[in-house]
């Protein structure tokens, strides 16, 4: 029996391999790899291997990977593992998975250079002046959120097919202009490219093991969607149910989104400010809830359109649909706010230091936000927007309907109150 590893020595051992395979491996990896009792790994990682140097059990992931990683590593406890991964493990890897499992101390990484390192090698590009989106078991709409005029991007693909989707999403959404360049087997003595614009392409699918770089080019018709919350209104599909465009940047402004924060969109109208909170960090989440099922498709096409496929559309009315959510770090109310209890559940979730928002353009619930502010304190304010228009020959001031405001953040003493 193969004794247990020495105390002080990681269980596991966790490989990055290039698509050169064995022969592009440093000695420390290569030594992992020869004295571990199993290999664990992706069937094609597996086939890198040559069988007379690494004699240990062979074990390919199973589908799905993630819920399979703690019954496979404790059916093999007290041997010497070797897990292989592509390129840096820690770089859209396996290695995340296992070190959430076992916790670093239980690892010993072993990095191999990854997919964007040798793209931008290739390419010439800056890596820290390149954006990443994988597109592995994710929707290509995420992309939408990354694409602004002269930004150099890389997307890990999914399949062969990924290729071809970018360059369609890229046409979909105003930037068929941009070049792409399709870089398969990096690394490998089989390495090859090509390239084209958006709007031409025409290759069929080829190597599933492929990146692609796009240098963005927006079409001169396109609109314009900036980095900033305040998207133009005709960015949205829309029945008129819409935080408008100024005050919607008003309103995000009060919220500060901040990385992997949980927003609350109640009365989620559009969903622009589910959206347009999601968009200000790839780490921010959002959950929308509507009750009119038409809407609640209409936030669906809209997030899906503008980058964020991820944020949560819940069909149903406040407060009862709240219940089973997540707790949010902020809040915002845009609809229903007469509705019984619905601030009162709102303000119970929210943890110490959790924002709420609320607008309204009504005198009942502007008296209700007046007796909150009144109790609770935060800002209560007053947001009127004018646009220049006709009138006859001349051009004067149109009046939107002016919109209360009232934005607080829970201190330790409302905690306890």
């Amino acid at each position: 029996m193969t004794p247990a590893p020495p105390a002080g020595i990681p269980a596991v051992t966790v490989v990055g391999i290039g698509a050169d395979g064995w022969d592009g491996l440093p000695a420390a990896s290569r030594a992992a790899l020869t004295g571990a009792d199993v290999l664990i790994g992706g069937p094609r990682q597996l086939d890198l291997l040559p069988a007379d140097a690494c004699a240990g059990e062979r074990v390919a992931w199973p589908s799905p990977l993630r819920p399979a990683v703690p019954g496979l590593l404790a059916a093999h406890a007290g041997r010497r593992i070797a897990v292989l991964a592509s390129g840096d493990p820690m770089f859209y890897g396996i290695g995340r998975a296992l070190s959430e499992e076992l916790g670093a101390a239980a690892l010993h990484v072993l990095p191999h250079p990854s997919s964007v390192s040798l793209a931008c090698a290739r390419l010439g590009w800056p890596v820290e002046d390149t954006e990443v989106v994988t597109l592995v078991g994710r929707p290509a709409a995420r992309l939408a959120a990354a694409l602004h005029e002269g930004r150099r991007l890389l997307v890990l693909s999914a399949n062969a097919a990924t290729p071809g989707e970018v360059a369609a999403l890229l046409r979909d959404r105003g930037f068929g202009p941009s070049r792409l360049r399709v870089l398969e087997q990096l690394g490998s003595p089989h390495e090859s490219s090509y390239e084209d614009v958006a709007d031409a392409w025409s290759h069929a699918p080829a190597d599933p093991l492929n990146v692609v770089a796009v240098e963005c080019r927006r079409s001169p018709d396109a609109l314009r969607l900036g980095a900033v919350p305040g998207l133009p209104d005709a960015a949205y599909e829309s029945d008129g149910q819409l935080t408008k465009r100024y005050v919607r940047a008003a309103t995000l402004a009060a919220l500060a989104p901040e990385p992997g924060e949980l927003l609350w969109d109640v009365g989620g109208g559009s969903g622009s400010i589910a959206v347009e909170w999601m968009r200000a960090h790839p780490a921010c989440r959002a959950v929308t809830v509507e009750k009119n099922p038409v809407r609640a498709e209409r936030i669906t096409r809209n997030a899906e359109r503008l980058g964020v496929p991820g944020l949560r559309v819940v069909t149903g009315a406040a407060p009862v649909a709240l219940a089973e959510l997540p707790a949010p770090d902020a809040v915002f109310i845009g609809g229903g706010l007469t509705a019984p209890g619905l601030l009162d559940a709102c303000w119970e979730a929210l943890p110490v230091g959790g924002r709420l928002v609320a607008n309204t353009v009504t005198l009942e619930s502007e008296a209700l936000l007046t007796d909150w502010y009144r109790r609770h304190g935060g800002e209560l304010v007053r947001l009127a927007v004018a646009q220049a228009v006709p009138v006859g020959g001349f051009t004067g001031w149109r009046q939107a309907m002016p919109v209360t405001q009232w934005s607080v953040t829970k201190s330790p003493q409302e905690s306890r109150s």
